[in-house]
């Protein structure tokens, strides 16, 4: 047995020939992979070995021996120790080139697959693109914070100016601390699940402008309510919605399901396209509605319409590609287990007057079987799946239907592959893959692909 060429705690100086998953530096010594966390495809680095596994180790980076063209400086004071832009060090051509090498990688790594992966859509301004900001509030050295969780951790790294977060948010937030500090307002404490006010939370309406801000109460307590409600009301230019949530079970889930209205509307109104949405604190809405309305856009340009088809929408959330896809159409059936989201569906497409489009509450992988058993067949099928991808039994039941396309709407490159490989073993063939950036600043990257009979 090969000694292993690395030892915990010793420098190395290596060279970073690829970027990983999350972003990470991926560099070798004698041949063994090492990762190393905020190091660049193409630079030089000294490292100190932190962790060693079997196959692979994971370095800190300490000095940057040989720099990249593309590495920038960082616009957050707190970018180390918040974690939620990881690639801000890299600048945004480095960003696009990354994200389309990630789905490449994964796709031929996973699928065994030749598939032709095109440049990655850039967003035209990558920053402030977030229309919703979730902040737990919390007290720390004695001192009341609203803030981010570090990365793995509940450590709160206190909210200053994220570059990724609207201005209108970043003024609430302001406004909501005032008032924490003015009147002391007790944060909650996880231990003992005690305190008034555990998060706040801000939704945009980047068409309209409007504005919503959600205290997240444990309990109905809320003192001096008035106050924060005079505050926003005469400070937030667009507010239409104040509204307290009740949350006062354990645990760190944000939000409760108890909503009261304390000023204004139970909603905002925004739109995508042509279409208009109402949102509510617990509505499902992308958080970055110019890069969703380019991504649609290109689904619809990706399926061949002709306006006498039937159209499998599978895990379709709150509807909203179904009802893009729904005026090319003859008939739509949006699919989603989250019950919620297809109350919100189905609200959404009475607000657009669309007729066309039938939502069914349950798992994709059951309901859509349960149609082609009924005689609905799809001639199109589009898929849009959490993280963990399609359930492998929708797959095969989608495939025996043959349908004359299936487009894929990813959010994680690694699935995808996974399931293209399937398709292709089920007769399918995968056209191209198309990267779109919704989430400039992050690791992450949503892909669009074709599969043709």
């Amino acid at each position: 047995m090969n000694e292993c060429p690395v030892k915990k705690n010793e420098d190395y100086v290596i060279s970073i020939d690829n970027m990983g998953s999350s972003g990470e530096g991926v560099g070798r010594v004698d041949g063994f992979t090492v990762f190393v966390p905020g190091a660049i495809k193409g630079e030089k680095v000294k490292i100190k070995i932190v962790k060693v596994n079997k196959n692979f180790a994971f370095g800190k980076l300490i000095k940057i021996v040989e720099q990249s063209g593309e590495r920038v400086d960082c616009q957050c004071s707190v970018f180390k120790r918040c974690g939620g832009c990881q690639l801000q060090y890299l600048s945004y051509k480095g960003q696009l080139e990354y994200k389309k090498q990630k789905v490449k990688d994964d796709i031929e790594r996973i699928s065994r697959l030749n598939v032709p992966v095109y440049d990655t859509i850039p967003m035209d301004n990558p920053y402030e693109y977030r229309n919703k900001v979730q902040l737990p509030v919390r007290r720390k050295d004695g001192k009341s914070i609203l803030g981010f969780f570090a990365e793995r951790s509940h450590d709160i790294i206190e909210m200053n100016d994220c570059i990724i977060e609207n201005k209108k948010s970043k003024l609430a937030a302001d406004v909501v601390k005032t008032w924490i500090e003015k009147y002391n307002i007790e944060p909650y404490d996880e231990k003992s699940s005690t305190g008034v006010l555990r998060h706040l939370m801000i939704r945009t309406a980047f068409k309209t402008g409007e504005v919503m801000v959600v205290l997240v109460t444990n309990g109905v307590n809320l003192p001096y309510k008035n106050e924060i409600i005079q505050e926003l009301s005469k400070k937030i230019d667009g507010i239409k919605s104040i509204i307290q949530n009740i949350n006062d079970r354990k645990g760190n889930t944000v939000l409760g399901k108890k909503n009261i209205t304390l000023w204004g509307r139970s909603y905002i109104e925004d739109s995508i396209g042509s279409l208009k949405f109402d949102i509510s604190p617990l509505s499902f809405f992308q958080v970055n509605p110019v890069q969703t309305e380019v991504l649609y856009k290109k689904v619809i340009e990706y399926c061949s319409f002709s306006g006498d088809e039937v159209v499998f929408d599978a895990y379709c959330g709150i509807g909203t590609i179904s009802l893009f896809v729904s005026r090319y159409v003859k008939m739509v059936y949006g699919v989603e287990i989250v019950s919620e989201a297809i109350i919100n569906a189905k609200e959404n497409a009475k607000e657009n007057n669309i007729d066309n489009v039938k939502f069914i509450t349950g798992k994709s992988e059951e309901v859509i079987p349960d149609l082609i058993s009924k005689g609905v067949k799809a001639d199109i099928v589009i898929v849009d799946p959490p993280r963990k991808g399609c359930a492998k039994e929708l797959i095969e039941e989608v495939s025996k239907m043959r349908p004359k396309e299936v487009i894929y709407v990813s959010c994680n490159p690694a699935t995808l592959a996974r399931d293209l490989k399937i398709f292709d073993g089920l007769g399918y063939k995968t056209c191209f893959a198309q990267p779109v950036d919704m989430f400039p600043q992050t690791y992450h990257v949503e892909t669009i692909v074709k599969i043709t009979k």
